[in-house]
């Protein structure tokens, strides 16, 4: 039995969750989430917790036990609390700026990089720093992932675009003969 997946859900006050069919709706202050599990996986809501259980104990089905259950108790954490990233660009004259739905990045190479926002994300700039807020963590995680991907840090000198926890460990440049 999946250790994850065996484990109930508490349904926080203010939260709305609704079940229909394979489709799991979770509605807070954050906003609104839905998820469609596979049909191995039952998901029963019993007054303020929920139960994510498997039909049977084939491999599909227990490898989506924990997953489910997962993705479920995310939605939760995401319409109360919600999601953050933080990341940070360092380099001499290198920022950024929102544009609509767009961040424009300059991050050293001679045009300005796009990325583009998805919906339900917000990102804020504060000089250096990147605050990237959302209800869904995927997509919180992967706009991230798509800003810091265009200059990945490097070790000799630090520039780069890494999140704010992220330690880079910095190499010794070349050794001069003598």
């Amino acid at each position: 039995m999946s250790r994850i997946g065996k484990q109930p859900i508490t349904i926080p006050s203010g939260v709305k969750v609704a079940v229909n069919g394979c489709e799991v709706t979770v509605e807070g202050k954050g906003g609104k989430l839905s998820f469609t599990h596979k049909p191995q996986i039952t998901v029963a809501v019993d007054g303020d917790t929920i139960n994510v259980t498997r039909c049977d104990d084939s491999r599909e089905a227990k490898a989506l036990h924990g997953l489910s259950r997962s993705l479920v108790y995310n939605m939760i954490v995401g319409v109360t609390d919600g999601y953050e990233k933080n990341l940070e660009i360092n380099g001499v004259g290198w920022n950024g700026q929102v544009k609509g739905r767009e961040v424009h990045l300059n991050v050293g190479y001679a045009d300005t990089r796009v990325v583009g926002i998805p919906e339900g994300v917000t990102v804020v700039f504060d000089g250096n720093k990147i605050k990237i807020t959302g209800a869904h963590k995927q997509l919180v995680g992967q706009c991230a992932a798509q800003i810091r991907s265009h200059k990945k840090p490097e070790p000799y000198n630090g520039k780069g675009i890494k999140y704010s926890d992220e330690v880079i460990l910095r190499k010794e440049g070349k050794a001069l003969a003598g």
